[in-house]
């Protein structure tokens, strides 16, 4: 067993023991080697069954990760450019001034279009014809380019319609035949879930929410008009079978080791499997955008799909990382400069990435 294999089991055993976590999971790969293969916990509290290496969790933001990979494939392919506006795929997407829009800035988040109706029910996100119309009658918030707000939901169904406009396939499908069956880990890493595969999920549970959380947020702050409360993260939501079946690319369902082995594969080869040029990896996560974000309000560094940096560490410390993080705690990125791929799932929806700081240091000083 390898130094780092036994300090993140330590780390994560430690983490359930306290209650700071119930179920996890930790992945790590180097120039395309699995090094870390660790789980802690239960899956289900309910039954007692365990997190095993194969468990997918729904981790939110996380599939945004595989959502940017399949669109960077696709660009490889030569199905379109960064700088292909969307409307040349998509011509209804042109709507309310919108035809300025590139690939480019969907995948930067400098769309200008982060938000769904103030009145989109779960039922609606569920509905990918109801979301694609949705976006086809947004408006702008701003010009395209000038300003990057999160597109916490919109970033899904964006790139997800460029994506079937592009393939005549939907976004589910393309991963499967070009990035989780290629790599192997079919069954860990989804959009929509098959009903019938549910039943291997890791229940996800709410820490409680400090009452205050909200109350002294501004009523007017953006993100408020990006979408309604009842679209925020929750066990609940993540739990719903509607939402675990339907594609929405903005979140997605698993394993640490699925989506660290995607990662990767976009750092270099895997098994064979490569998913896109050093070149093309370069143009995909150098910084596109930095500045405040205009939804959320937080300083942000985006390359392509991915964002630059890692939480609770400088942008100079981790200038070199990319990926994405999920409410709730998980997160999944790689490192250009040291070939590393991490991934780490959980169940317990956290409202920090304190594990992931952990996590990150151990790795950086292996």
């Amino acid at each position: 067993m390898s130094d780092l294999q036994k300090q993140v089991q330590e780390n994560a055993d430690r983490l359930v023991e306290s209650g700071a976590e119930r179920g996890l999971q930790v992945a790590v790969y180097r120039d395309g080697v699995q090094i870390v293969d660790v789980v802690a916990g239960v899956a289900d509290p309910a039954t007692g069954r365990p997190v095993t290496s194969d468990t997918p969790f729904y981790n939110f933001s996380i599939g945004k990760g595989a959502t940017s990979a399949v669109a960077h494939l696709l660009a490889e392919r030569g199905l379109y450019g960064y700088d292909t506006p969307v409307a040349e795929l998509w011509p209804e997407f042109a709507r309310n001034g919108k035809e300025g829009v590139t690939v480019r800035h969907v995948l930067s988040h400098t769309a200008g279009v982060p938000g769904v109706p103030l009145d989109t029910t779960p039922e609606d996100v569920c509905d990918w014809d109801k979301m694609v119309a949705a976006l086809e009658n947004a408006e702008l918030w701003w010009e395209p380019g000038t300003k990057m707000g999160y597109h916490a939901y919109t970033f899904g169904f964006l790139v997800g319609e460029i994506v079937r406009r592009a393939t005549g396939k939907r976004i589910s499908q393309v991963l499967l035949e070009e990035v989780s069956g290629p790599l192997g880990v079919a069954r860990e890493l989804y959009f929509g879930m098959p009903q019938e595969e549910q039943h291997r999920l890791a229940t996800l549970e709410d820490v409680p929410m400090d009452p205050s959380m909200f109350g002294d947020l501004p009523a007017d702050l953006p993100m408020f008009k990006a979408g309604p409360m009842e679209l925020m993260p929750t066990a609940a939501l993540g739990s719903r079978p509607d939402y675990l079946t339907a594609d929405i690319p903005a979140g997605g369902k698993t394993s640490a080791r699925a989506i660290a082995r995607m990662y990767a594969a976009l750092l270099g080869e895997v098994d064979g499997v490569r998913l896109i040029s050093p070149e093309r990896l370069r143009e995909a996560t150098a910084v596109a955008f930095s500045g405040p974000d205009e939804v959320f309000g937080m300083p942000s560094t985006w390359g392509l799909g991915f964002t630059i940096g890692l939480p609770g560490a400088s942008p100079q410390e981790s200038a070199t990382a990319f990926g994405i993080g999920g409410a709730g705690g998980s997160y999944a990125w790689a490192d250009t400069a040291t070939g590393a791929a991490v991934a780490l799932t959980k169940n317990r929806l956290t409202n920090d990435f304190t594990a992931v700081g952990e996590l990150a240091a151990l790795v950086a000083r292996s």
